[in-house]
Order: C-alpha cells, then sequence, then structure tokens
C-alpha cells in the first residue's frame, strides 16, 4: 500500500486525446514508470513540476486536486504517468470518490486496475496482451514493428485507438497512423488535439 504519493505535475486542463477529448480534467501526473520506452515524449521524473510535489496522505493530495477546479460540479481526475498504476491505490480511489470525483486513467496495462475506477484507457507498450485487458478504451501509438493493434480487436475495450507517435518523423506516423485505419476500420484515428491547441 503507497504511504505517499510522488506527483510530477498536476493542472486544471482539457483531455487533449480518445474519445473523452475537451473533457476538463485535473490532469494528475504519477511520478515514475515500470518501462523504458525508447519512443515516450512524456517526462514524469522527478517532482519539479507545475503544482507537483511529495504528498503524505489521500486527503492532502485530494485536497490539492480539489483546489485546481474552478467549478464544484462534474470533478474529473485523469491519473496518468509514467504508469499511475505503480501509486493509484484503494485508499486514494476511495478519497477520490468520497468527494464526487470520477477517476479516469491512462495505463500501460501492465499492472491490473483496482476496482472502482470510473474510466480506464490502456496503451500497451510491450508485445502480448497487457494484464489489464478490459477497460473503456484500447490506444497503441504508431508505428510499431513490435505489436500487430489486430491482436487486441477481441478484448473487451468501447473504442479501439491509433495514434501517431510523436517524435521527428510526426507526418509519417501520421499518415502510416491514417492508412492503417483505413484499412482496418476496426480502428478510430487518436490525435493529441492539446499539441495542437497548445494547452498543457
Amino acid at each position: 500500500m503507497t504511504t505517499e504519493y510522488r506527483i510530477k505535475e498536476m493542472v486544471l486542463t482539457l483531455q487533449g486525446e480518445g474519445s473523452m477529448t475537451g473533457t476538463a480534467v485535473v490532469l494528475l501526473r504519477f511520478e515514475g514508470c515500470n518501462l523504458d520506452c525508447d519512443f515516450c515524449d512524456t517526462d514524469f521524473t522527478g517532482t519539479d513540476g507545475k503544482n507537483g510535489g511529495v504528498f503524505k496522505t489521500t486527503a492532502e493530495l485530494a485536497d490539492a486536486v480539489q483546489e485546481k477546479w474552478i467549478s464544484s460540479t462534474r470533478l474529473n481526475v485523469l491519473c496518468t504517468g509514467g504508469e499511475p498504476l505503480m501509486q493509484l491505490d484503494p485508499p486514494l480511489i476511495r478519497e477520490f470518490h468520497a468527494r464526487g470525483f470520477k477517476i479516469l486513467i491512462e495505463t500501460n496495462g501492465t499492472i491490473p486496475a483496482p476496482e472502482h475506477i470510473d474510466w480506464i484507457c490502456v496503451s500497451p507498450k510491450t508485445k502480448g496482451i497487457p494484464v489489464q485487458d478490459k477497460g473503456d478504451e484500447i490506444k497503441i501509438i504508431w508505428p510499431r514493428k513490435e505489436i500487430d493493434p489486430k491482436q487486441f480487436e477481441k478484448l473487451k475495450f468501447n473504442h479501439f485507438w491509433i495514434q501517431p507517435k510523436f517524435d521527428k518523423h510526426y507526418k509519417k506516423n501520421l499518415q502510416a497512423s491514417v492508412e492503417y485505419c483505413l484499412s482496418h476500420p476496426r480502428w478510430r484515428l487518436s490525435l493529441q488535439t492539446h499539441r495542437y491547441t497548445g494547452i498543457s
């Protein structure tokens, strides 16, 4: 069980990708990851990001999340990383729910999600079927030689996304993603709208 929560950053923003695009959330980026992906485009190291820090209790962290909201209605907290399931535990889930938060997570799927998370997006980074093999969305960063999206098509997800890898070859990756979705209609194109809008 987690005794403290190490947070890289915490900001009120709009979700930038997937079926929740445009939804107001407090993005809660947990420090650390259990994988080392050479294509990762996110800084999750340390606690020195905006509103980051070390929080000793569930109440302390939930207070900090709640303070970010402008409105008192429909509080959404998007737990991401790195890998949020290295820290997001049942006591914190209970604390968030007690305050009326809807809990969203983005995970690499290598750790089973605790019960009572409201929305789960799995983005597999390794070969094979993820341990967390069901949820609301599955998102494949594309192109990837080591992953065949077809292997995930029978899993219990509501949405299947192909998202262009964000690197120096982005235009080529975008075209490859479009072509994949055209030839495999089970999959839809996910764009990181926060990169186009400049929203953090």
